[in-house]
């Protein structure tokens, strides 16, 4: 019994703390990229299946801090910074008002000249990617050549400001950062890859269904089972109770006829006895 407690314990809390878990709140910034410029107008907006969520952040100069304490104008469910600066660099997220948060978006604000524009958030696997290497000068710069890192390494040298990623993996995880050459280079952003899973019915082009790991599938079952083996008995028992009950007032009906009648007889032959009494003397 105690193993079977803390087999439930185990999935519930993996299942309430599990990323892949859809979530009722989420965040979306827009432009959709993790790096910007000085001066740039930034709008990240809440959306929430229960309500208007609230937007937060953390940042190394201010701590954590929701968008009504003055860094950002609010209209609705948008928060937007009209001018940003390297001090609004940190982890932006929504908050419902049960608690939940959404997932997280780094956001970097580079006085520099140079940015990479990468995903805000994780990749589906099998997507393409493409990563931009954007400069304020390029007006002026005849022939940029840029260079692409992954992880301090050299991956790819072009002469245009964009690198693709064909059918992205999560072997391509990992820190990238961009160099266009009479410029500067970029800060390093996060590239993450979600795994996706392979669609069972359909050909080649089926999107992929958001299938769940079996190992989640088990804890469902785990956790799901003892609620309806619980409902069953308990149907079965008020099934039961209510047999029980009217057997008990149907034989609480019997015995009491067959006492009338005891009853009635009793008083019938005393009356016989009386009758002949009577006509004796």
């Amino acid at each position: 019994m105690k193993i079977t407690l803390l087999l439930i314990s185990l999935c519930v809390f993996y299942t309430l703390g599990s990323p892949e878990i859809s979530r009722e709140v989420s965040v979306r910034i827009t432009p959709s990229r993790s790096q910007f410029f000085q001066y740039e107008d930034v709008s990240l907006s809440c959306e929430s299946s229960a309500g208007v969520g609230q937007l937060r952040r953390n940042t190394t100069t201010r701590g954590t801090e929701s968008c009504s304490y003055g860094w950002g104008s609010i209209r609705g469910s948008d928060c937007t910074i009209n001018t940003v600066y390297p001090s609004d660099s940190g982890v932006y997220w929504c908050e419902s008002h049960s608690g939940q948060q959404s997932q997280r978006v780094r956001v970097t604000v580079t006085a520099g000249s140079v940015i990479l524009g990468s995903p805000p958030f994780p990749v589906m696997e099998g997507d393409d990617v493409t990563l931009q290497c954007k400069t304020r000068f390029i007006q002026v710069l005849s022939n940029p050549h840029t260079d692409f890192y992954k992880d301090g390494v050299l991956v790819r040298s072009t002469g245009t400001e964009n690198m693709t990623i064909h059918s992205v993996s999560k072997s391509d995880e990992g820190l990238y950062r961009c160099s266009i050459s009479g410029a500067g280079d970029s800060a390093e952003s996060q590239l993450t890859v979600r795994e996706s899973y392979p669609a069972v019915l359909g050909g080649p082009d089926t999107p992929a269904p958001n299938v769940p790991p079996l190992h989640r599938l088990i804890c469902h079952v785990v956790v799901g089972t003892p609620y309806l083996v619980s409902t069953i008995i308990l149907g079965l028992i008020y099934r039961d109770r209510r047999r029980a009950l009217q057997l008990l007032q149907s034989t609480d009906a019997t015995i009491l006829l067959l006492r009338w009648n005891e009853c009635h007889c009793t008083v019938v032959k005393f009356k016989h006895v009386l009758h002949f009494c009577f006509a004796f003397f």
